[in-house]
């Protein structure tokens, strides 16, 4: 899969295009100035010599031809890069990563970008493109220190349940997260603001952290989408399986990405 990411020279961008492509997929990093893309991309391949076969470079319109393109770009241009693009993005999935946020003395608070979020905001300037809303929550650092695992939850939410599956396909692909479905795109509301929260516990404890939810036990594998034989009838109709117990949050270990990355 080619993965193309808007505003790809920033920390955020940048730092996912290395994780991508150190998981085997294609990474297209995309900015307004393919020079800056290239110099970027020049950068992390002499870090990471062994990604040289799937990073690439390219204007933001390169980046759009990809299967599925990440937005990265500050918050405040997320829907008008998109839109520029959306003849190209139309029919595929989108991730919306940026985050809506303003520091204000020492302390960061959430703004309420139109339509309430920025992932909404998008999916409004681009009403063909199957928007999922994901990654906001990762350290920017780490995702791009592609030696060591990052051990995060990673909350996902879309409108378009296909979409967020292959988005959290590729998330448990990256050693150490684990995607969680948080429901529908309105959801994308809370999640960007809850960035602001873990930014301010980065400040006071001198750390970055990254979420990790208690109480949630791991699924069954999906079964096939054309099974080859029939569902067996149940043996015992008493039988029953348990139901996983609510989430209760819970910090784990040391930024979180600051999709506010230059593009």
């Amino acid at each position: 899969m080619r993965i193309g990411i808007f505003g790809g020279t920033g920390p955020a961008g940048s730092g996912l295009a290395a994780r991508l492509a150190s998981i085997g997929e294609e990474a297209v990093i995309g900015s307004r100035n393919k020079y800056r893309a290239m110099e970027v991309r020049d950068e992390l391949i002499e870090r990471w010599p062994e990604l040289a076969d799937r990073l690439s470079y390219g204007d933001n319109h390169a980046a759009a031809q990809c299967d599925v393109v990440v937005i990265a770009t500050p918050w405040d241009s997320a829907a008008t890069t998109a839109h520029a693009h959306a003849a190209d993005l139309d029919g595929k999935v989108v991730i919306s990563m940026a985050n809506a946020l303003v520091r204000v003395g020492s302390e960061f608070q959430p703004l309420v970008p139109p339509r309430g979020s920025v992932a909404a905001h998008v999916q409004a300037a681009v009403p063909g493109c199957r928007l999922v809303a994901a990654f906001h929550h990762l350290p920017a650092k780490e995702l791009g220190n592609i030696t060591h695992p990052i051990d995060s939850d990673v909350l996902i939410c879309g409108d378009d349940q296909a979409a967020v599956e292959v988005v959290a396909e590729l998330v448990n692909r990256i050693p150490g997260c684990r995607p969680l479905d948080a429901g529908e795109l309105s959801n994308a509301t809370a999640i960007e603001a809850f960035t602001a929260v873990l930014l301010q516990l980065n400040v006071r404890y001198k750390t970055r952290v990254a979420p990790k939810l208690t109480g949630i036990r791991p699924t069954a594998p999906t079964a096939p989408t054309t099974p080859t034989t029939p569902p067996a009838p149940a043996a015992d109709p008493d039988a029953a399986a348990a139901k996983p117990g609510a989430a209760d949050p819970s910090a784990s270990e040391p930024d979180v990405a600051q999709p506010v990355a230059g593009t």
